[in-house]
């Protein structure tokens, strides 16, 4: 992608295209909005037209804003893998919280319909405060619903695959009015740390189908998979695994980074984490260009010495269309 903000040319084509969303945008609009520090890396620059959403006809009225505009559109969550370039983000950062921040809990049928924007170790908790259990393992993402349904998010053996029924979908470059859309998990495209979901359709719930259990006995698997968390990987500004698993169960990101011996390894104000080497952790204050350089380097170093090419979990906001190529929309 060109530097739209320093090309004289470019960025007076993108300040037509701003001001063409924000005119149908209204209130639901806003200009040049830092969105770096609503992500858990916490650096990273602005996005140039945020949008956020209460109702569906807020979501009408964003559709509309993109297909006015030409804008390329992101949706944010929790930001939890999300990187945004230190430049910015050249298009509409889409915020749906107020939307779907909601859940409900049909203990009886062990059932649960939860808003995208809902955070997995919140669901997690009350779920098994419930007795019900197999949602135990979301305690320790630090996700939300919609994300972890697009990346098909997961740990400690299971995932979002082994209990999702249905979700609702929208696609903001679909046809307008947009339609609120139910699509059952098995038209998703659900594999490890992906699915089919393009970058326009948004997440608006999910239905999940658990099983009847002891709720002390839940809250105990809880309790082991935060403790678990808190022993083996770094707190902080980072935002989880960084690379996918070359081979799920055999080869990890994780032990590749070690062997070329690339732990604690520093690139500017970033660092593999002491801790775990598949994160990399963001000083305060920090670059996400840093951050980025030193993902490029480690699986440049990685490649060359194992062979195998790293893939990226965390997706990529305002980069250049090279640096995205390995990131987490796959």
């Amino acid at each position: 992608m060109p530097d739209v903000r320093a090309d004289p040319q470019l960025r007076g084509s993108l300040a037509t295209a701003v001001d063409a969303a924000l005119g149908v945008l209204g209130e639901v609009g806003e200009r040049d909005v830092p969105i770096g520090p609503l992500t858990t890396y916490r650096v990273g620059g602005t996005a140039a037209v945020l949008a956020r959403a209460g109702s569906l006809a807020d979501l009408e009225r964003i559709g509309a804003a993109i297909a006015a505009s030409g804008l390329p559109v992101v949706i944010l969550g929790r930001g939890s893998n999300l990187l945004v370039a230190d430049a910015g983000f050249a298009g509409i950062a889409v915020s749906v919280t107020a939307l779907t921040d909601r859940f409900e809990i049909d203990v009886e049928r062990a059932s649960v319909r939860a808003g995208s924007s809902v955070p997995l170790p919140v669901l997690a908790r009350q779920c098994a405060a419930r007795g019900l259990t197999g949602f135990e393992w979301a305690v320790g993402v630090p996700g939300s619903v919609g994300g972890a349904v697009r990346m098909n998010a997961g740990g400690h053996g299971s995932d979002m695959a082994a209990s999702l029924v249905e979700v609702t979908v929208v696609d903001l470059l679909g046809p307008h009015p947009v339609r609120p859309e139910v699509r059952p998990a098995g038209a998703l495209g659900l594999r490890f740390r992906g699915s089919d979901l393009s970058a326009g359709e948004l997440v608006i719930d999910a239905v999940l189908q658990l099983e009847h259990g002891v709720t002390s006995e839940a809250e105990a698997i809880i309790s082991e998979v935060v403790a678990w968390r808190r022993a083996n990987q770094p707190g902080g500004q980072n935002a989880g695994s960084v690379f996918v698993n070359p081979v799920p169960g055999e080869v990890s990101a994780g032990a590749l980074i070690d062997q070329v011996g690339l732990r604690g390894l520093r690139v500017g104000s970033a660092q593999v984490s002491e801790k775990h080497a598949n994160f990399i952790q963001a000083d305060d204050g920090g670059s996400a260009d840093d951050v980025h350089a030193l993902m490029e380097t480690v699986r440049d170093r990685v490649r060359e010495s194992t062979g195998y090419a790293l893939r990226s979990e965390i997706r990529l906001l305002g980069f250049d269309a090279e640096a995205r190529e390995n990131d987490g929309r796959e």
